[in-house]
């Protein structure tokens, strides 16, 4: 357990407060383009875009108050590798870019069968383990079809809530 907090790490745990200072801010000022028309039971659309920013603001402010008056208190030396596993990250990222850009294409369930395919390569790299061969592939995009889907049919079929399809039928 550290002791004496260094100004680097005090500048370092300072600047993770700050980040999450600026992402609250942020999100407080793209709030105010949502309209505040209120819905069901008068909370409007723009409430927990309001609720998160505000929040984030309160712990950006918090953190940054730990990191100067003392640093975070208690911190066990972190565990793990000393540096990242970029190759994992890229998988990961691959996965999410990969959702957001063929969503409106390919539909809901087969972008995000294939993020969860590319993220769980990407997680198995970052334990150290294989990403996977083709029969792994092929199993964990069958795995994601398999949650996309019901996922898809609750929103759609149960809650009227429109998510981009492959077919007009709504069913996939």
């Amino acid at each position: 357990m550290a002791t004496e907090t260094s100004s680097s790490s005090v500048l370092h745990q300072s600047l993770v407060g700050g980040g999450a200072l600026l992402i609250g801010a942020l999100m407080a000022y793209g709030a105010t383009f949502i309209p505040s028309d209120a819905g069901y039971a008068g909370v409007g659309p723009n409430a927990l875009p309001w609720l998160v920013s505000v929040v984030l603001m309160i712990c950006g402010t918090w953190l940054i108050w730990e990191a100067r008056s003392g640093g975070y208190r208690a911190m066990e030396t972190p565990s793990g590798a000393a540096q990242g596993d970029w190759k994992a990250v890229a998988w990961v990222v691959a996965g999410v870019l990969a959702n957001a850009g063929l969503i409106t294409v390919v539909g809901f369930i087969l972008a995000c069968a294939l993020c969860f395919t590319l993220a769980v390569r990407g997680l198995r790299m970052s334990e150290g383990r294989p990403g996977g061969d083709l029969r792994q592939t092929v199993i964990d995009g069958v795995s994601g079809v398999l949650i996309a889907a019901p996922v898809f049919w609750l929103f759609t079929k149960l809650l009227a809530i429109q998510l981009p399809g492959l077919t007009a039928s709504g069913w996939l």
